[in-house]
């Protein structure tokens, strides 16, 4: 069995979690439900629980103050949270597993399920907190591709294009590097479109500029920087031109 612990400073959600992990989660058995961020602090360090989910907004301390007083986190963490549409890309950005409120059961399953996979990293805790705090303003830099045994951080710029592959995506990077994460590419279009991302294809999407060459005619394609042809879909064409102003 996996110990878990909730934290939220809200009863009724806390009952209706503990419910649904009940329901849902055979494998996990609640140890403590924390409606206090200081009493929830006392009971991970006493408990030592294999996954806490946590809400992020809670009096005294919030849910990143207080993994910040723990230090190393030896365990996995599912956020659950309220927030809006970016928040969730700042989550999905930064590869952490999160649950919208309500909190679908189907959904619920898959997080345990993605969670117990990896622990979360620090730089990617700090990364989601200053995205949170700054809004739509803040623009990070790298992106976190999630692997077996850990996650890597890759800056946005050296990305060329993402691949699909079935229920995941195909990162290649320049200097060849490649990696695979277990998302779809449209979860990784809605992370990225707003970074100079294009969709051209139902199974490819580009980084502008690393596109060095658009061949028209029979069989569409792009020449990208590492010298390799993405095809470019008919009703794609025009946004590609959209996106480049071309006359």
């Amino acid at each position: 069995m996996l110990k878990a612990i909730i934290i939220d400073d809200e009863p009724d959600c806390v009952k209706l979690l503990a419910l649904q992990l009940k329901m849902y989660c055979l494998q996990v058995e609640v140890v403590a439900a924390c409606t206090s961020s200081t009493e929830a602090l006392a009971q991970i360090k006493a408990l030592q629980p294999d996954i806490v989910f946590m809400d992020i907004e809670m009096p005294v301390l919030n849910g990143f103050q207080l993994l910040e007083k723990l230090g190393d986190i030896n365990f996995s963490l599912i956020f659950v949270t309220a927030y809006d549409q970016f928040a969730v890309k700042a989550f999905r950005f930064n590869a952490l597993d999160y649950l919208l409120k309500p909190i679908d059961g189907k959904e619920l399953t898959n997080a345990v399920a993605k969670a117990m996979q990896q622990k979360p990293g620090t730089q990617q805790l700090q990364s989601l907190k200053q995205q949170l705090h700054a809004g739509e303003k803040y623009q990070p830099d790298k992106i976190a591709l999630p692997y077996q045994n850990g996650v890597t951080f890759t800056e946005i710029k050296n990305v060329l294009y993402c691949e699909a592959d079935n229920n995941y995506t195909r990162f290649y990077i320049t200097g060849g590097q490649q990696y695979i994460v277990s998302k779809t590419l449209g979860d990784i279009q809605e992370v990225l479109e707003e970074r100079n991302f294009l969709r051209v294809h139902r199974q490819y999407l580009v980084n502008l500029d690393h596109i060095k060459k658009y061949v028209r005619g029979e069989g569409n394609y792009l020449v990208m920087s590492n010298d390799e042809n993405i095809p470019v879909a008919r009703n794609k064409k025009e946004k590609l031109i959209e996106s480049f102003g071309w006359l």
